[in-house]
């Protein structure tokens, strides 16, 4: 009994611990988004560039691993137009442009409502529960996130609206993608979902001025970066994650994102003070609750 139930244990938390992995990932990007926005690449470049680098990627290892799993039914398509244009390209544009519009902790702050909308529609979806355990984390998560980036008041205007509407694109996500893994391999999620993501960007890019500032060595490392360490490994990990867990939990433990961003800062220099550590705190105390068996749901 023992034994099994370690077994169990480990096999529930194992989801959680590649979610993680991949939020922590997606955290470290501002890496190389800060040393190519010196360079002036454009946020539209950015996210064209990871795209295509995860789409050759995922295409290569297909070839190498088994090429039926290039197979899609027609009838599916919508799954990957959910994950590629609504989720990747909308949630880009409308957080790109939020961070224009407000202060970035703020742009932050905004884009992680996107576990509310997961639980919400999940729960009428796929008839997830709506336990307490899970509405108690997402909301001690979400504070933890207005503690840990520090969120201006000053900054309510318009931006607050595209700020929402990233965060709502960024949750299609994890609804789009619970379909598609329900019947295709994660490598094929993956590479569709990019496949329509470059696809739609590709009109608003000028690929020859991409390929030609990536004759540049260091453009050209930060670029791979982007692509290989912030795109292909955290969405390989989240995706891993999400097809072994509830779309809810997975969506608040990736609160984890906006933390390691925020370490990130500390060490390249920013301020940090008590309501960062307060706010780091909070997020590390809800993904622990999401990973405990004792759970009621509401009545």
């Amino acid at each position: 009994m023992t034994v099994r139930r370690s077994d169990s244990m480990r096999s529930d938390l194992l989801p959680a611990i590649y979610v993680m992995i991949g939020a922590s990932l997606w955290g470290i990007i501002g890496i190389f988004t800060r040393s190519l926005y010196a360079y002036d690449v454009s946020p539209l470049q950015m996210t064209f560039t990871r795209c295509l680098i995860t789409l050759v990627a995922m295409f290569l290892v297909i070839l190498s691993v088994d090429k039926k799993k290039l197979r899609i039914e027609p009838r599916d398509i919508w799954m990957f137009v959910g994950t590629g244009l609504f989720s990747i390209v909308f949630f880009n544009i409308m957080y790109f442009t939020t961070q224009q519009m407000v202060s970035l902790s703020t742009a932050s702050v905004l884009l992680y409502t996107a576990p509310c909308f997961v639980v919400v529609m999940s729960a009428i979806l796929f008839k997830e529960k709506m336990t307490k355990n899970k509405v108690l984390a997402l909301v001690i998560a979400f504070i933890g996130c207005v503690f840990t980036t520090g969120l201006g008041f000053g900054d309510l205007n318009i931006g607050i609206a595209f700020g929402v509407l990233a965060g709502f694109g960024y949750s299609l996500y994890s609804i789009f993608g619970k379909y598609a893994l329900e019947k295709y391999s994660l490598l094929t999620v993956l590479f569709y979902t990019f496949l329509v993501a470059t696809l739609c960007l590709l009109p608003f890019t000028d690929v020859p001025y991409v390929l030609g500032a990536c004759m540049n060595t260091d453009i050209l490392l930060n670029v791979l970066g982007l692509g290989i360490v912030s795109t292909i490994l955290p969405y390989f990990f989240y995706t891993t994650g999400l097809r072994g867990m509830e779309a809810g939990k997975a969506s608040i433990i990736a609160f984890v994102e906006p933390m390691v961003a925020t370490i990130l800062s500390i060490i390249v220099g920013d301020e940090f003070g008590w309501m960062n550590v307060l706010g780091i705190a909070l997020i590390l105390v809800s993904v622990i609750m999401l990973n405990t068996r004792k759970d009621t749901a509401f009545r």
